[in-house]
C-alpha cells in the first residue's frame, strides 16, 4: 500500500519534508507487510490507486489546515463522486475493497474519511437497504453522485450507548383528510454528535413511535421548520468534521418519507454493524498513518550524529507499530471475507456474515492496537509530535474518536463477553 507522509502544514527544517512519498524511504517495506492488498482484483487494485492519486493531490496537502480551521472543504465533493466509489459493494466491488478505501481515506485524513463514512456507508446505504423504490427513484441518484449530502441522525444529548432502549425522540402519526398525501408524522426530540449536520440536506432520523413504542426511521430535510443545528465546537479530534446538535420541535415529516422497511431497533443494528466494520477499517488506516510519519521520521532525523532509526528502541517502536497494524488488517481482512458468504432466503432474511460479535471483537482490538500504535509513533516524534507542524499530533488526536465512536472499546468488549459466556453484563 503507497504511503502518505506528506506534512499538511509546511514542516520545520528539522522535520519531514513537506511532500514525500515511499520512494523517498529508498524502496522500504510499505506498511501493508503481509501484502494483503493482492487478494483484491486487478481492477480493485487499480481503483485503489486512482484513490490514492486524489489523495495525494486533493486531500494530503490540505488536511492540516482544514483540521487546524475545522473548516469543512465542501469544494472537494464533485472531485470525490467522480471516483465512482459510494457504497462500493452495492457498486459490485468486494467488501474488502470497500474496507481499504476507509482505510487509505483514513490514512491520509480521519475526517474525510468520516464524512464518506457517515453519508456513505450509513445514508446511502439505509436508502439501498431500506428504501422504497419510490424513494429510490427520488433520493438515491444525488446522493450516491454528492450532490446532496446526508447524515445519520440517532445518537442523543442522555443516550449513546443505551440508545436503543433510552430513546428520546418521538415520532407521532397524523391520519387528516385535509393534507395532501393524508397522513404525516410530527417529530419532536434532539440529537447530538451528527457528523455532516450542520450543513446535510437530508438526515435519516431515528425515533420512538408514540403508538406502539417501536423504532422508526424517517428520511427528514434538513431544512423543514421546527429544525435547529448547532455545531459543536471545541473538539480535539475529528475537527474538519462538522458534528451538530440537532433540535426537533413538531418537525412534519410526510409519509412517503418514512422508511417502510425499518420497523424496530434490529434495522438499526444491521446499519450500525456495517459502519462498525469500517470504524475497524478507520482504525487500520490511522495505523497505516502513524508507521508512514513515524518510519520517515526515524529515517531522516539526526540525533546525536546519526538517524533516529539507528537506535534500537526507534526500531522497537517501529516493529510493534507494524505488527499491531498488520495483526488490525489480518482481522479485518477475515472479516471482510466473512461478509462475502451471505446469503438472502425467500422470506428476506440475511444469513452469513460476521456477527455482531465478532464485528465488536474487531472494532475492540482494531482500535486498542491502534490507541498503542499512534502513542508509540507520537513518542517517535519527541517534541514535535505535539505540534500539527506535524502530521503525528493529528493522527494521535483524530484516534481518539476512533476508539469511542460506533461504540466504545468497553462496550464491544461487553458484546463479545456475552457472546463467549451467554451471560450479559450489559443489563
Amino acid at each position: 500500500m503507497g504511503d502518505y507522509t506528506a506534512s499538511p502544514l509546511p514542516a520545520p527544517a528539522s522535520g519531514p519534508p513537506s511532500n514525500v512519498t515511499e520512494a523517498a524511504v529508498n524502496g522500504l517495506p510499505t506498511a501493508d507487510f503481509f501484502d494483503f492488498e493482492s487478494l483484491l482484483s486487478v481492477q480493485e487494485q487499480r481503483k485503489l490507486n486512482e484513490l490514492r492519486a486524489f489523495l495525494a493531490t486533493e486531500i494530503a496537502p490540505y488536511a492540516g489546515e482544514w483540521w487546524e480551521k475545522a473548516e469543512f472543504p465542501a469544494h472537494i465533493l464533485p472531485k470525490l463522486a467522480a471516483l465512482r466509489l459510494s457504497a462500493p459493494a452495492q457498486r459490485g466491488y468486494t467488501h474488502l475493497f470497500a474496507g481499504l478505501v476507509i482505510a487509505e481515506l483514513t490514512r491520509v485524513d480521519t475526517s474525510i474519511a468520516t464524512f464518506f463514512m457517515v453519508h456513505h456507508d450509513l445514508f446511502v446505504e439505509s436508502l439501498y437497504d431500506f428504501g422504497s423504490d419510490a424513494q429510490q427513484d427520488k433520493y438515491l441518484d444525488d446522493a450516491s453522485n454528492l450532490r446532496t449530502t446526508g447524515a445519520f441522525a440517532l445518537t442523543e444529548p442522555a443516550h449513546g450507548s443505551d440508545v436503543a432502549g433510552g430513546m428520546q425522540t418521538t415520532a407521532r402519526r397524523v391520519d387528516r383528510d385535509d393534507v395532501d398525501g393524508g397522513t404525516y408524522w410530527v417529530i419532536n426530540g434532539a440529537k447530538r454528535w451528527i457528523g455532516n449536520g450542520t450543513f446535510c440536506d437530508y438526515m435519516l432520523v431515528w425515533a420512538k413511535d408514540e403508538a406502539d413504542g417501536s423504532v422508526r426511521g424517517f428520511i427528514v430535510d434538513a431544512s423543514l421548520p421546527g429544525i435547529t443545528r448547532t455545531r459543536i465546537e471545541n473538539k480535539i479530534a475529528l475537527r474538519t468534521v462538522q458534528n451538530a446538535d440537532i433540535l426537533f420541535e413538531d418537525v412534519h415529516v410526510a409519509e412517503s418519507d418514512r422508511f417502510a422497511g425499518i420497523g424496530s431497533f434490529v434495522d438499526t443494528n444491521h446499519l450500525l454493524r456495517g459502519s462498525r466494520i469500517m470504524v475497524a477499517w478507520q482504525a487500520v488506516g490511522q495505523q497505516l498513518a502513524a508507521f508512514d510519519v513515524a518510519r520517515q521520521y526515524a529515517v531522516e532525523r539526526l540525533q546525536f550524529g546519526k538517524p533516529l532509526a539507528r537506535f534500537q528502541l526507534i526500531q522497537q517502536h517501529l516493529v510493534e507499530m507494524l505488527g499491531n497494524a498488520v495483526a488490525s488488517m489480518g482481522m479485518m481482512v477475515r472479516i471482510a471475507q466473512l461478509q462475502e458468504d451471505t446469503y438472502t432466503d425467500a422470506q428476506g432474511v440475511r444469513h452469513g456474515g460476521a456477527d455482531m460479535a465478532q464485528v465488536a471483537l474487531a472494532k475492540a482490538y482494531c482500535s486498542a492496537r491502534m490507541r498503542e500504535t499512534v502513542a508509540r509513533g507520537r513518542s517517535i516524534l519527541g517534541g514535535n509530535g505535539i505540534v500539527t507542524d506535524y502530521r503525528m499530533a493529528k493522527i494521535f488526536a483524530d484516534a481518539e474518536a476512533i476508539f469511542t465512536y460506533e461504540g466504545s472499546y468497553e462496550i464491544n468488549s461487553l458484546i463479545v463477553g456475552r457472546a463467549v459466556t451467554g451471560v450479559s453484563a450489559i443489563v
